[in-house]
């Protein structure tokens, strides 16, 4: 991939803290995190448990706000957007993939991915979402019918069936088996190549990091270093 270029930043975060009170005691999420992702790029967040991940990408989806500091969607500020802003932001140009799938079990596979396309403007066809991740032909099948794999790649055609800007992936394959695993990094992956979906992905494995352009390895709430990959591993090469 090419060196992405400042015209293509989607997100800044200047000077970022998260700090929680426990008590009278002050916990830091996050400390003085800087960063910037570019459109069309796969970025890894690694690091072990309690290191931030999740609360970064929590304040880069809208989902939560820092302590002080900036980000920005573009030239949108999140900081200062209000609830309702953020909300549209959520809807219209974020797409999650959580550990867990969170789909309703009463519907089909068609019917979890055009859920989430109901309130947006241009979505992409429920079907055409569920081939991306090749899984046209369960489209009729309810989730207690599919795999735990089948079932998060149903959490990423429901993602990505709203055209997103962002893909958000919070440990995606945590709770799945190898094999099963690749599979559902194949999809995200496919994501990006095929739709240019800026993609970043949480977590701790770090036999993930090669898949990336970008590696960003956090602890105790820091960024420690970002790695460049010359040249994205392939699913298949990796082992964990």
């Amino acid at each position: 991939m090419e060196q992405a270029t400042t015209s293509s930043i989607v997100f800044s975060a200047k000077n970022l803290k998260k700090i929680y009170l426990i008590g009278e005691i002050e916990v830091y999420a996050l400390r003085e995190i800087n960063l910037e992702l570019y459109a069309g790029e796969i970025v890894v967040l690694l690091g072990p448990s309690g290191s931030g991940k999740s609360t970064l990408l929590n304040i880069l989806g809208g989902l939560d706000n820092p302590s002080s500091g900036e980000v920005f969607y573009k030239e949108h500020n999140l900081v200062t957007a209000s609830p309702h802003e953020l909300t549209l932001f959520r809807r219209e140009h974020v797409g999650f993939v959580f550990q867990f799938y969170n789909l309703i079990p009463s519907l089909t596979a068609e019917e979890n991915v055009a859920l989430a396309t109901e309130v947006i403007p241009s979505p992409m066809p429920s079907m055409s979402a569920l081939e991306l991740v090749g899984l046209q032909e369960r489209a009729h099948h309810f989730p207690s019918q599919l795999s735990g794999g089948e079932q998060q790649r149903i959490a990423i055609a429901r993602a990505v069936a709203k055209r997103p800007d962002i893909l958000l992936c919070d440990e995606p394959t945590g709770a799945l088996d190898y094999e099963t695993g690749k599979k559902v990094l194949e999809s995200i992956i496919k994501v990006n190549r095929e739709v240019g979906t800026l993609v970043a992905i949480i977590t701790h494995n770090a036999s993930i990091a090669g898949l990336g352009d970008r590696v960003i390895h956090l602890a105790n709430g820091k960024i420690t270093s970002i790695e460049k990959n010359h040249e994205r591993k392939k699913v298949v090469d990796i082992k964990w």
